[in-house]
């Protein structure tokens, strides 16, 4: 069946139109969405690795979210030629159809129709793919290992809405992995920022665990083995749970044995991330209800999608 563009101009609200696309959404439709809503911009690859299979039915099923103006998307331009990824975002129809199975309105989605544009032009937008891809990666490890699962990733926007200004970390997850859990707010590294106002945010966080009377691991994901050890001078001596590692996608990325807390000897082993809570004996390392694990650990997060369901 041929697929009936909506158009781009909605109007407020435009029942037929939302009404047709809603009776084409599947389930994993509805994910794609809510990760849109949540963490704001993801790639194709990205995309496909957390939802689907194959480079191909990923860009079909994609192309007809976008021609039902759930989704949108930008390319940006690429300095050294060749050509950058699709890069996705919530679309006015998705918008609408989240607000719908909310029981809310767009506005309290804090959704705009401008949002693909304003992503597009944000000097942030680099910084917010990379948070997305650490978790794409655990969310990926998670569809392929029924010993891994990927229990809790919270946006930025979600932690500033449950912890306020107490301390603004780039994202919360809890990871999982062959009965090892930890929880952990990420502070994705550039490089743009001095290590100077890094360190400054150590301050937050401290004030975050006295509040809460819950300590969770910070872990810091550098670009550069000379940053991290610029970074592990200054905070050497800070009663935090902390871990560094240097941004790789290889031999599992960030769920593999690439961390090293601030509390190793010398010599030591970096070490997986399901591991890391046993850095911190000393300790009593707690967990957020977000993080609470379902009650059927047989119903991951993400899961593998047949070719057929892909189709």
């Amino acid at each position: 069946m041929p697929v009936t563009r909506v158009p781009l101009g909605l109007p407020r609200f435009n029942a037929d139109a939302i009404a047709y696309a809603a009776a084409r959404l599947t389930p994993r439709d509805y994910q794609i969405l809510e990760h849109l809503l949540h963490h704001r911009v993801l790639t194709t690859h990205q995309l496909q690795r957390l939802f689907f299979t194959k480079p191909q039915p990923t860009r079909r099923r994609l192309g007809i979210l976008h021609k039902l103006n759930t989704i949108t998307r930008y390319r940006p331009w690429s300095p050294y030629g060749g050509s950058s990824p699709h890069h996705w975002v919530l679309g006015r129809a998705g918008a609408e159809l989240l607000a719908f199975r909310r029981h809310t309105t767009v506005k309290e989605l804090n959704y705009h129709p401008d949002l693909a544009m304003s992503i597009a032009v944000s000097s942030k937008s680099g910084h917010q793919i990379g948070v997305n891809d650490f978790f794409v990666h655990l969310g990926h490890l998670a569809r392929h290992s029924p010993d891994a699962h990927l229990r809790a990733w919270l946006s930025e926007k979600q932690c500033a809405k449950i912890w306020g200004d107490l301390a603004r970390p780039d994202a919360y997850g809890c990871w999982s992995e062959n009965g090892r859990q930890i929880d952990f707010f990420l502070e994705h590294d550039t490089g743009s920022m001095t290590l100077a106002k890094v360190t400054n945010k150590l301050a937050a966080y401290a004030d975050l665990a006295d509040t809460t009377r819950i300590i969770t691991p910070v872990l810091f994901w550098l670009p550069s083995h000379t940053r991290e050890v610029n970074l592990r001078s200054l905070i050497s001596t800070t009663d935090l749970p902390i871990a560094t590692a240097v941004q790789t996608d290889l031999d599992g990325g960030p769920a593999g044995a690439c961390w090293l807390p601030t509390t190793a000897t010398t010599g030591q082993n970096r070490m997986r991330l399901a591991d890391l809570a046993d850095s911190w004996p000393h300790l009593a390392l707690g967990q957020t209800e977000q993080a609470a694990a379902p009650e059927d650990d047989k119903e991951p997060l993400y899961r593998v999608i047949s070719e057929e369901e892909s189709r």
